[in-house]
């Protein structure tokens, strides 16, 4: 008498069926209700995967005698309720998402084979100078290779065994009672202390000491090319890790640019921060940008062109290459106009300056009637300023729309 017979409800069969009985009611649901013969039917799919966890636990005897006793409740508490996906039973079972009935479905299935070992992953760093003419560096690596000596088995041939206590698994599972309930859990063999095999000491391999392998230097060639950006990746198929029965791992560089002293970069145009006199701002002169392949750019303020504080100009033709067609984007240009000193503004030249420049802006009086305070500038120390241009940036937010931080935090984020 079972406690419940949901699980055989579900196969079609009685609380008494055999093993071969189990299996053919299992073959027979799942092809019937396999979410690729049926893939405009929802319910299929969730029918399949209560099919293929049915017969997980009646095919195991161990957690048929626990389902049989205290029913689905005993497996969950009893630490059973796992058990594998419905799709890697059902590839295990018909022999992987290959065969006949992975064709019968038109695929979909996993496919099986063997593991590949872990990719290592590096971050390559790169000057924006390289990014913009290319180049191929030359980084060292130290990855795990087949040990030579043994060719991966660890030891002398014959001398690795099988370990017979977790049969090759490196776990064994343990149950435990607990009052009426019984507790199935996962421990690391004690005989193989996990490595699924056991080698006598003095059969170990002198040189991996029986960890099959062993630490190798590699050099890799890695292509910068120009225009890249910085979250790049290159990969390297093949040129990772090794370990026995698996596929080699993959190499994977990412890059990085680096910060750089003169020039800003946004996809592929170059912004560059210029710092001219008032009298170039006013009269014309010329600049001179130092450019990321040794060229020197010189740049012609006409007169009579007045540049004024924070205005931006651009080259054409003179950012970053793109990276796949090499197309060039523009170089901006921002410039910071100084003022002379305090000491400059004599009365003569100040006299001077009124014949020359435009007429001072006039301001509409205040009324006659209105109280008239009179003030002095002064001037304000760093601090000051900082909390200045953090009120006026506050401001500017505010009448976006944005609220503080948030831009910042976007840019942060590209």
């Amino acid at each position: 008498m079972v406690k419940e017979s949901t699980y055989y409800d579900l196969l079609g069969v009685g609380p008494g069926a055999s093993e071969s009985e189990l299996k053919s009611a299992y073959k027979k649901g799942a092809l019937k209700h396999h979410p690729d013969k049926n893939a405009h039917n929802p319910a299929a799919a969730d029918k399949f995967k209560e099919i293929s966890h049915a017969y997980e636990v009646l095919s195991d005897p161990q957690k048929r005698q626990i389902y049989d006793q205290y029913g689905a409740e005993g497996l969950e508490q009893g630490g059973a309720g796992g058990g594998m996906a419905a799709e890697d039973l059902f590839a295990q079972f018909f022999g992987g998402g290959g065969g006949a009935f992975g064709g019968m479905f038109g695929g979909g299935m996993r496919e099986t084979g063997p593991k590949k070992a872990r990719t290592i992953h590096h971050v390559h760093k790169v000057s924006l100078e390289d990014i913009y003419k290319g180049k191929v560096s030359k980084l060292a690596l130290q990855k795990s290779v087949i040990c030579p000596a043994c060719d991966g088995r660890g030891g002398k041939e014959g001398a690795v065994r099988t370990c017979t206590g977790c049969n090759g698994v490196g776990t064994k599972t343990m149950m435990r009672q607990m009052g009426p309930m019984i507790q199935r859990f996962q421990t690391i063999c004690p005989d193989c202390q996990g490595e699924c095999e056991i080698i006598r000491d003095k059969d170990r391999c002198k040189r991996c000491s029986g960890k099959k392998t062993v630490v190798e230097r590699k050099v890799l060639h890695v292509h910068v090319d120009k225009g890249v950006k910085t979250g790049h990746k290159v990969d390297f198929r093949g040129d990772g890790d090794q370990a026995p029965g698996m596929l080699p791992g993959d190499v994977q560089f990412e890059i990085e640019q680096k910060p750089h002293p003169r020039f800003q970069r946004k996809d592929d145009d170059l912004f560059y921060q210029a710092e001219i006199d008032l009298l170039t701002a006013l009269a014309g002169g010329q600049i001179h940008i130092e450019h990321l392949d040794d060229r020197w750019l010189t740049v012609t303020v006409e007169p009579g062109e007045v540049i004024s504080p924070g205005e931006i100009k651009m080259i054409r033709g003179q950012g970053m290459p793109s990276m796949r067609h090499h197309d060039f984007g523009n170089l901006y240009i921002q410039f910071d106009v100084k003022f002379p000193s305090a000491m400059f503004n004599t009365p003569e030249r100040i006299a001077q300056l009124e014949e020359i420049l435009p007429p001072r802006k006039q301001f509409a009086p205040p009324p006659a009637d209105a109280m008239i305070d009179d003030f002095n500038l002064e001037p304000v120390d760093q601090s000051g300023q900082r909390r200045a241009q953090g009120a006026t940036s506050m401001d500017e937010d505010e009448e976006d729309g944005v609220p503080h931080g948030a831009e910042r935090m976007q840019c942060a984020s590209q």
